[in-house]
């Protein structure tokens, strides 16, 4: 599963990951370099962390689903006779 990114977020983690090396490692990347990396990690960690995310918000839900009767009961008052 590619994560689509549009131009102005990849060239904002471009710019991340070229300041991440110069700043912790001393290295500069071409802009070239900096893509590939960024791909790599996007294909590599991409998915599971999308598929976590899915998965947390799944049972965020459901959780309020479960409880949707307590959130929002309105006693009913009985028929008057």
């Amino acid at each position: 599963m590619r994560l689509p990114l549009d131009d102005e977020r990849r060239g904002l983690l471009v710019e991340a990951v070229q300041q991440l090396f110069s700043d912790e490692f001393e290295r500069d990347l071409s802009p070239f370099q900096a893509e590939r990396l960024l791909d790599f990690f996007l294909e590599q960690i991409g998915p599971p962390v999308y598929n976590q995310a899915v998965q947390d918000a799944r049972a965020f839900i459901l959780t309020k689903l479960e409880d949707l009767d307590g959130e929002v009961y309105e006693p009913e008052l009985p028929p008057e006779v």
